[in-house]
């Protein structure tokens, strides 16, 4: 599939979940674990190899099972979401990249089903500006510095939201796929790319942002900008405690919490980055407050802290969809002392 051999991957699948559904046969109750496992790999492997009905039919007869764990029951029941997302797709004649990515938000004022409304449109947001630069990242095209994406690649893979099973809080995303295979070299596999390598992303910055995003990621610019991306997708604890990116089927899910989240401030502080690195300087500080305005043509931005308006200057290699989303929100504004007392900015983030 990775090389882009789709016919012959779809039937590599096919065949291991023949196999997997023979071996479920044999799995009793007494092993909990083990009948779960196999179960949501049965179901999940029909699932990748494209055959959508066979797929329901296994997870619905697993889902019945004596002795099924409690965590196979959730797995199944999503991905039954992702079939019926998938079927409704086909059945309305648009077509998608194979494979969901499913977002969970998690506790704090989040409950099953619900959450504040600003906080899934900021998330949503930014996950649809993470697969747009993943797919320009891919095309090797320039970082983008201002303004939305090329009319070409908007077109060619398009993110949609689907609605995904109740249990905190979730959403399926997935990209629809171009009316002609054009958008990646042709050495590349075509789109069916772009969502596997927006979840290896997501996963080394949030897991091991030095070593492991540069193994993804080898152009800094946008090494940088995955960065931060994903740190704003973190949460800080205040408003919700976790975030869980996944596949669908049985893939490991990418985790984000608070320390994933102070995980990559301690890296954007690194020798690595050093713009960053400023702000440990003796003369930087930290401004909390409510971001007021924004011209990152002019090079600044204004924030008020108790009311008070502070101007602070040297944001024009800020990227504008990461920074754009934050007006009127509160953030902290990380800046340090230029000449005459002005401000100078180092660095932004949502204070949820």
């Amino acid at each position: 599939m990775r090389r882009g051999d789709i016919v012959a991957g779809r039937d590599l699948y096919a065949r291991a979940a023949r196999c997997e559904l023979a071996a479920l046969s044999s799995v009793g109750p007494d092993k909990s674990r083990t009948l779960g496992i196999t179960a949501v790999s049965a179901a999940a492997l029909w699932y990748h190899a494209g055959e959508l009905k066979e797929a329901a039919r296994v997870a619905h007869y697993a889902s019945n099972l004596e002795g099924l764990p409690a965590f196979a029951a959730v797995e199944l029941r999503t991905l039954l979401q992702a079939i019926w997302n998938e079927t409704a797709q086909r059945d309305a004649g648009l077509s998608f990249v194979p494979g969901q990515v499913l977002v969970s938000v998690k506790g704090g004022q989040v409950v099953s089903g619900g959450a504040p409304l600003d906080l899934i449109v900021d998330k949503v947001q930014t996950v649809q500006s993470l697969f747009y630069r993943t797919a320009e990242y891919l095309k090797a095209l320039p970082l983008r510095k201002q303004g939305p994406p090329s009319k070409e690649i908007q077109d060619r893979c398009r993110p949609w939201i689907f609605q995904s099973v109740p249990g905190s809080y979730q959403f399926a995303v997935a990209v629809q796929k171009p009316a002609q295979n054009e958008l990646f070299p042709s050495a590349n596999p075509e789109p069916e790319v772009l969502t596997e390598k927006f979840l290896a992303i997501l996963k080394a910055a949030s897991e091991d942002p030095n070593d492991g995003l540069k193994n993804e990621v080898q152009n800094e610019e946008y090494r940088l900008t995955f960065l931060k991306m994903t740190r704003n997708l973190a949460p800080t604890g205040k408003v919700f405690s976790e975030m869980e990116v996944r596949g669908a089927g049985d893939r490991p899910a990418v985790i984000l919490s608070p320390a994933s989240r102070q995980l990559i401030s301690e890296t954007l502080k690194g020798p690595s980055t050093p713009i960053e690195a400023q702000i440990d300087r003796p003369d930087s500080l930290t401004l909390r407050g409510v971001l007021r305005a924004l011209n990152l043509d002019k090079d600044w931005l204004e924030v008020s802290v108790d009311g008070k308006s502070h101007l602070v200057k040297g944001v024009g290699e800020a990227v504008d969809d990461l920074i754009g989303p934050m007006v009127n929100r509160e953030v902290n504004v990380r800046v340090r002392r230029g000449q005459r007392s002005s401000l100078v900015f180092v660095d932004i983030e949502l204070d949820e």
